[in-house]
């Protein structure tokens, strides 16, 4: 432990400690970064942990793990908490976790959470605190926020599932089950989530279980004094990456009007889409956040006196209620009205500059295409022919070690481009990334409004507690496994065929179950940042007797 130059204040802090808390720190102990060994090796120091319980010490075939992705190859891990009854309640969580590389100097003490709490505020205490820093320190000085990577998102998740079975167990005459499961790969693509919809189907099936309800357990950022942070959330918001890859007609830089430039029409669509309040999906429950810019990039690599020919775009667009295919034709008319209107201007400046000049100053460019990439790919077959699948699979392959969806896409959608031999002023468009359905409770499904009306008894003796009650909200405001967890199977082929990776292709297995799912986590605050914390007596107290509480509502 670092040597403490600071107060009384600071040596007698006393950290928040319970069975619960315990487990959280042993979980954060494990580091799990998503992709390392350290994540494959995961699953089996759980299983160990959750073997310590009696039940499945006795019980050893009730908790298991089903292979996911990977090499080394990592695991899901399904432990069932058998009770009377078919009827059985979902506790979902992922254990991967971020980078600990944004701890710094302080990265070996970033999975030892009391240590890391006492260098936290070493390094703190010595320095001119910002605004965030400042709440950090004094959060940290009262002992009730628990810092550490993972211990928010969303190791504290997991343990409160955990005390939840425990807590479950110790009634011999207990009605349903629970059935307590933890994912890999959350935070980059859901593989572990989207892995186990197959396998939970059979895990059902096998046990002859009926799923009325699950949970997912992943955080609330709040930075106030909770009250948004004790959150129920009836759904998820859904994600999509639209891309646009712009090819215009390049010149030289003294003769611009005889070409187009691929940046003007794509600085038209940056400056169109980018936080335009307008576009936010809203409706009478919620407003999603408006599309923002992730990438937008020039793609010559060396220096050239000629106007830009190329020219990629990708936009992170959070929707709720409206379809995907809804949001992919808005982006799809508003490309075609951006390009068209700076391809307008530009033949408007051609116009003047040939009136100083006297004389005509360039071709004017014909209208611009907009062309989606499933088109694309048709375009490129018919030169190709019987080949195509082999180059495309191989052109994949090639780019296996690039971990950044964007990258991939753009690289794959250049050489697309180049083989089906179209040329400008066209646009390209498509998903950059994986797409993240959005969800929410259904009250006109019986099983939705039965989860609904469990979960309103069992919050109910919160609601007049001042530091406990509990508030629902429409749509859980973060990506998550929530996203493929209960939802109805759908081939969406419009995403599909516009993806241009093709293991982000989501298309969920025939056999996937369809169940209500609602989030409810704990809170804290910076959650993938250096001073990530939870609020523990939420964390390890309030919410696992909630989640307890939601069982025995929905099971009884």
């Amino acid at each position: 432990m670092p040597e403490l130059k600071n107060t009384d204040k600071v040596r007698n802090i006393k950290f928040f400690k319970n069975k619960c808390s315990d487990l959280a720190t042993q979980l954060v102990a494990w580091n799990s970064e998503t992709g390392s060994i350290d994540e494959a090796e995961f699953a089996d120091k759980l299983i160990s942990l959750i073997k310590t319980i009696p039940y499945f010490s006795q019980n050893p075939q009730n908790v298991i793990k089903t292979p996911s992705h990977g090499n080394p190859l990592t695991y899901n891990v399904l432990a069932l908490v058998r009770g009377t009854g078919r009827d059985t309640l979902i506790l979902a969580g992922h254990f991967d976790t971020v980078s600990i590389e944004n701890y710094h100097e302080l990265k070996s003490l970033a999975c030892e959470s009391e240590k890391l709490a006492y260098a936290l505020i070493e390094t703190l205490s010595t320095k001119q605190r910002s605004e965030q820093e400042e709440c950090a320190y004094q959060d940290l000085l009262t002992g009730n926020f628990l810092p550490g990577r993972g211990m928010l998102d969303m190791k504290s998740g997991l343990a409160a599932g955990m005390k939840c079975i425990e807590d479950f167990l110790a009634n011999p005459d207990r009605v349903g089950n629970i059935l307590f499961v933890a994912t890999p790969d959350e935070e980059r693509e859901s593989r572990g989530m989207r892995s186990l919809r197959a396998s939970l189907s059979h895990f059902v099936k096998e046990n002859d279980l009926d799923i009325v309800g699950a949970v997912n357990i992943d955080v609330t950022s709040d930075q106030g004094d909770g009250k948004d942070g004790r959150a129920i959330y009836a759904g998820t918001i859904g994600k999509l990456l639209p891309f646009a890859f712009v090819i215009g007609c390049s010149s030289h830089a003294s003769y611009p009007y005889e070409g187009v430039s691929a940046l003007a029409m794509g600085a038209k669509i940056l400056s169109y889409f980018e936080a335009n309040a307008a576009l936010a999906d809203k409706d009478k429950e919620d407003v999603s956040p408006s599309p923002i810019c992730l990438e937008a990039r020039d793609l010559r690599e060396s220096y050239e006196v000629t106007t830009p020919e190329r020219f990629w775009l990708a936009f992170n667009w959070l929707y709720h209620s409206i379809t995907a295919e809804t949001l992919f034709d808005r982006f799809r008319k508003a490309v075609e009205s951006c390009v068209t209107e700076a391809i307008q201007d530009f033949k408007e400046q051609a116009e003047k500059f040939s009136a100083m000049v006297n004389k005509k100053s360039g071709a004017l460019p014909p209208k611009p295409v907009i062309m989606d990439y499933a088109t694309l790919v048709r375009h490129a077959k018919d030169i190709t022919g019987d080949s195509f699948d082999i180059l495309y699979k191989n052109k994949q392959a090639e780019l296996d070690h690039i971990d950044n969806p964007l990258t991939v896409s753009r690289l794959l959608t250049d050489w697309l481009v180049n083989l089906a031999k179209v040329s400008g002023p066209m646009v390209v468009i498509g998903f950059a990334g994986l797409h993240y359905p959005s969800s929410h409770l259904d009250p006109s499904i019986r099983k939705d409004k039965n989860f609904f009306d469990a979960i309103n008894r069992a919050s109910e003796p919160y609601q007049n507690i001042l530091d406990q009650v509990l508030v629902w909200k429409p749509y859980f405001q973060g990506i998550s496994d929530m996203s493929f967890l209960g939802q109805k199977a759908n081939k969406n082929a419009l995403i599909a065929s516009n993806t241009p990776i093709t293991r982000l292709q989501d298309i969920p297995p025939e056999q996937s179950l369809s169940f209500p799912v609602v989030n409810i986590g704990p809170w804290g605050r910076e959650f993938h940042q250096k001073l990530e914390r939870v609020y523990a007596p939420y964390a390890f107290n309030q919410l696992p007797e909630l989640l307890l509480r939601i069982s025995k509502e929905i099971l009884k």
